[in-house]
């Protein structure tokens, strides 16, 4: 029996000593746990120290509920991996949590300690999740240069409150920050270190008031969102080439070198009355204007200059049943002789004008109603350089698909499906005969999943 349990204690080294000793090179190995799911790389590194080595070495790290331990009934108290040197550290929480299961998060500034290293590139932190638990960002974590090769850093649902102390983030290009707790001044300093960051995306941060962003010469992308106490942006980043703003007309936007802005997308009360009166002169070289207005109180006037430079107009739920929609087709495309893409989604007439440049075109809500089917009509035999034309029955959303419980686009209705297959028939019996052969038709239809279960 001795010599039977010795030989087996033998035998155990020995595969252990195999396993321990891999024959592939580390980097070989490193690159075959880099493309692993993170539980299966996690407990290969378990197996042996060399497999270990490996595992601190992988560059992405991306946690959820099930791999963080959020989806157990207690906390996890397993020790950790005390050190990695990852690129990209992720973790997402959109399940939701109160604050009285919110003993997971008293972890979470030793997770983010061991996670933020000299080398690290990305950090996603997203607590979308976390009811009633404010959890304050350990800023301290970019100190003594830990951040300085961090280039792309999101936070969401958290707060944040970075001093001079904080340092300087010299390679971040992209800051995006969602439900922020941020003070004005705070995100001020913190912009005047990250001297060469190329995109900034604010949304509902509720805090700001008056948002100033320094003269940061890369700055490209600037999208700000719903931010609900916002008054004010000054912007004297000198190359801002396209700005997304969703929000009240009554901030005052001063955007610097506002001739610079190439791509513009609004969305607020009244953004095509804005559109029209203030654009052409506030940013006449626009390449690209997408307009997003829920509702508009009065009828646009006709543009007095032209978007000379204008390619892309795409016009988005305008539901006022008397608004002057001819007007509003026939002054925009009157004054943008460059249009080559119309995306529509409400409007319903267009002006009998022949468009030399017009490639691409898309409706969304196509209905069977005459004043759409005509609109579709002019399109066709008036746009010589159409290539593609879509039409789009639902409302444009994402479509369904395996167990998705969502329907196309939210159609709920028994009349939503029916409308639908009466406008095929009228794509069918009126468009489509009239579509060159150069020109790719595309009818977008519910599904035979939503068809079936509303009818």
């Amino acid at each position: 029996g001795i010599t039977t349990s010795r030989n087996k204690r033998r035998a155990s080294r020995n595969q252990q000593d195999k396993i321990s000793g891999p024959s592939l090179p580390m980097d070989i190995w490193c690159h075959i746990h880099s493309l692993m799911p993170m539980r299966d790389a996690a407990q290969v590194a378990c197996v042996s120290r060399a497999f270990a080595r490996s595992w601190r070495g992988r560059p992405n790290l991306t946690f959820s509920e099930e791999t963080f331990g959020l989806n157990e009934n207690t906390c996890q108290k397993d020790k950790l991996v005390r050190y990695f040197t990852n690129k990209a550290f992720n973790l997402e929480v959109y399940a939701s949590y109160d604050e009285k299961n919110n003993c997971h998060l008293e972890h979470l500034d030793s997770w983010l300690q061991i996670a933020v290293k000299p080398g690290i590139e990305e950090l996603i932190l997203s607590l979308f999740g976390i009811i009633g638990a404010k959890y304050n960002f350990p800023c301290s974590l970019f100190a003594d240069g830990a951040g300085e090769s961090l280039q792309y850093l999101f936070l969401a649902s958290c707060e944040f409150h970075p001093t001079t102390k904080f340092g300087c983030l010299k390679s971040l290009t992209r800051l995006q920050l969602y439900m922020v707790h941020i003070a004005d001044g705070e995100l001020e300093c913190f912009l005047a270190g990250c001297v060469v960051v190329e995109s900034l995306d604010l949304r509902y941060c509720s805090e700001i008031i008056c948002l100033k962003i320094p003269c940061l010469q890369r700055l490209s992308f600037l999208e700000v969102s719903t931010c609900s106490n916002l008054e004010a942006i000054e912007s004297k980043a000198p190359n801002l080439s396209s700005f997304d703003f969703a929000g009240d007309l009554d901030v005052k936007l001063s955007l610097g070198n506002s001739p610079q802005i190439k791509k513009l997308r609004m969305r607020c009360k009244d953004a095509t009355y804005y559109a029209c009166t203030e654009l052409p002169s506030k940013m006449p070289n626009l390449e690209s204007l997408t307009i997003d207005s829920p509702t508009e109180t009065v009828n646009a006037p006709m543009l007095s200059s032209q978007f000379l430079h204008l390619k892309f107009l795409a016009i988005i739920v305008l539901d006022e049943m008397d608004y002057d929609f001819l007007s509003l087709g026939s002054s925009f495309f009157d004054a943008s002789p460059s249009l080559e893409t119309f995306f529509d989604a409400s409007l319903q007439m267009m002006p009998r004008h022949h468009h030399d440049k017009l490639k691409r075109v898309d409706i969304t809500n196509f209905t069977s109603a005459r004043t759409l089917v005509e609109l579709a009509c002019h399109i066709v035999e008036s746009a010589k350089s159409l290539v593609r034309l879509t039409l789009d029955t639902t409302k444009g959303g994402p479509r369904c698909f395996g167990g998705n419980p969502y329907s196309c686009s939210l159609i709920r209705s028994r009349d939503a499906i029916l409308e639908a297959e009466r406008a095929v028939q009228a794509v069918e019996m009126y468009i489509k005969p009239k579509v060159s052969s150069t020109v790719e038709l595309n009818v977008v239809e519910p599904c035979n999943r939503c068809r079936a279960t509303e009818l």
